[in-house]
């Protein structure tokens, strides 16, 4: 069985950081890229970062480019979101995928609550 289980969202003023985790189980992570992507209030789901298999290569949307960080550790099963200089936009579930920038993976976790106030 395989579970995506997202942690680390909380209430953060703006200009403030948050670091979020996704532990993989039941899956053969160090093949696929991972992604994270977020819903926010009234909104549809949007792409927000991807990494590569190998954590050697990475792309953002332009809306959190150089703010946000993905990484990944294949010993742990685990990918992070690192959010710096947050801003109230940012307010959104959050949810990894075993998938690139298309969003098209088998698997989703139950996402992660970010809160962002101004």
């Amino acid at each position: 069985q395989v579970q995506l289980v997202e942690s680390g969202g909380g209430l953060v003023q703006a200009g403030g950081s948050l670091r979020l985790t996704c532990v993989a189980s039941g899956l053969n992570f160090g093949v696929f890229s991972m992604a994270w992507f977020r819903q926010g209030p009234g909104k549809e789901r949007e792409f927000v970062a991807t990494v590569n298999w190998h954590g050697t290569r990475t792309s953002y949307a332009e809306s959190v480019k150089g703010r946000f960080t993905i990484s990944r550790d294949n010993v742990k099963n685990t990918v992070y979101l690192q959010m710096n200089s947050l801003k109230p936009e940012d307010t959104a579930v959050y949810f990894c995928t075993n998938s690139d920038s298309t969003g098209r993976g088998d698997y989703w976790g139950q996402g992660t609550q970010v809160t962002v106030s101004s």
